[in-house]
């Protein structure tokens, strides 16, 4: 049924698409209406010699995107995760679990041992990724400052 695909440059304008479709809407409302930003930001994730991209397919349909990056950490190998969504009408399907287990099997083939990714505590994303297994990382927070 679902298909997993390294997906990359090639495939922009069809991220861009789907990426603007999910994150734009509910609960997100990200504004992406300045389409060079947005272009920028795509290709911040995707065009990089470290990013990986994978993409989750229906038959010749994209429903799922994770756009991130390896980081080699004195831990072991990382994929940390800055964008990863499911089609919203697809949400619910069970198609992001299944995305999620997918990347996880990929990942390790090619001797990756860890994800990492941040989410809003008030995002159903939040309670998504814990019910998969994820954590929270101890001890870390996340700063930002307006300049």
């Amino acid at each position: 049924m679902y298909e997993l695909k390294k997906i990359g440059l090639n495939e922009k304008a069809i991220i861009k698409q789907l990426f603007k479709e999910v994150f734009t809407n509910e609960p997100w409302n990200d504004d992406w209406s300045y389409e060079a930003q947005l272009d920028m930001y795509i290709f911040d994730l995707i065009g990089q010699s470290f990013s990986l991209t994978y993409g989750l397919y229906d038959k010749d349909e994209l429903i799922g995107l994770s756009m991130g990056y390896i980081k080699h950490w004195f831990r072991g190998t990382e994929y940390y995760i800055d964008e990863l969504c499911i089609r919203t009408d697809r949400q619910g399907s069970g198609a992001g679990s299944f995305f999620i287990s997918q990347i996880e099997k990929e990942i390790g083939k090619i001797g990756i041992k860890k994800i990492f990714l941040q989410t809003d505590t008030f995002a159903p994303a939040y309670e998504f990724y814990k019910k998969r297994g994820f954590i929270e990382e101890e001890g870390h927070v996340s700063f930002s400052k307006e300049v």
